[in-house]
């Protein structure tokens, strides 16, 4: 498990679920740097330390914490293909599962093996020295990975392909290219469309491109999209892969991403369809102002 490490809420719960956990005869396995909080949180508890390549009888990861806390636990989760499972202490929370509140039912639900496992898609990031050339960086993302500019005051140019076709050039803030998971995170925010988890699709969303065309586009997952930093186009840029991994790119040097091999495997304890969970997080106004004309008309009847 791994818990928020500057939320208070995070450590009472996972000290909550260690307890019930354990009362039913299973161990629990906490990251390195959350487990002297937790041991000191719940002493003599039958909590011992993950080692980095420990974990093999591991059976799932339940995060205490955000968003950003499942895509640091992902990290460990992903090339392991063990399923993550989130309690959510953050704000929107997407990827988590239940709420804080919920922790004794999360330990009937674990203590059964009471869940399904849906798969969501990641993205395979490779930066070569040269179209084509050299690789130097590899990494993945399961939001999005993002291509930006490295100075304030001047915009990143790129030329991007699309299975080695050449689609535009763009003076640009940055290039977007996300999961379906992502298209609710950093490509939302940059007005790119929400895809249903569930699809297999890239979404490539330029960032205040100077351009004609510069709209999010949705390519088939077996795309290859190609990003050539170009030369004289400012001091370069930088690759951030879900906002936590980067490197630095210069002038000439091509980003790749494609499908990855490994799928992010989300543990859900119920069936619910992703539009209740747009709803939900979003606060959309279901009936509209149309609808809350018609309550307001109604009640002053």
């Amino acid at each position: 498990m791994t818990i928020h490490p500057l939320r208070p809420a995070a450590l009472e719960a996972a000290a909550e679920f260690i307890t019930g956990i354990n009362a039913r005869g299973m161990t629990c396995l906490a990251s390195p740097e959350d487990y002297a909080q937790l041991a000191v949180r719940v002493p003599g508890a039958d909590l011992r330390e993950l080692d980095g390549e420990d974990g093999s009888t591991c059976e799932l990861v339940v995060v205490f914490g955000g968003d950003g806390n499942i895509l640091r636990a992902a990290e460990w989760a992903l090339p392991r293909q063990v399923p993550v499972l989130g309690v959510n202490l953050g704000h929107v929370g997407f990827l988590a599962e239940l709420e804080s509140s919920e922790v004794p039912e999360l330990i009937e639900h674990v203590a059964r093996a009471d869940y399904q496992v849906e798969e969501r898609m990641t993205i395979e990031v490779v930066v070569r020295a040269a179209p084509g050339g050299e690789e130097l960086w590899r990494s993945f993302a399961i939001n999005e990975v993002s291509v930006e500019k490295l100075s304030r005051d001047r915009m990143i140019e790129v030329l991007v392909r699309l299975d080695d076709r050449p689609l535009s050039r763009w003076a640009t803030d940055g290039v977007l290219v996300a999961t379906p998971t992502g298209s609710t995170a950093y490509a939302f925010s940059a007005h790119g469309p929400v895809i249903w988890p569930d699809l297999s699709a890239l979404l490539l969303v330029p960032l205040s491109a100077h351009a004609l065309f510069a709209r999010p586009l949705v390519l088939g997952e077996r795309t290859v999209v190609s990003i050539e930093v170009l030369p004289g186009g400012g001091p370069g840029g930088v690759v951030w892969c879900d906002g936590r991994r980067s490197t630095d790119v210069t002038g000439g040097m091509e980003i790749v991403a494609t499908a990855g091999p490994h799928r992010l495997r989300l543990a859900r304890t119920v069936e619910q369809p992703f539009v209740n969970r747009l709803v939900r997080k979003f606060g959309l106004p279901v009936d509209g102002w149309r609808g809350a004309a018609e309550r307001d008309a109604a009640h002053a009847r």
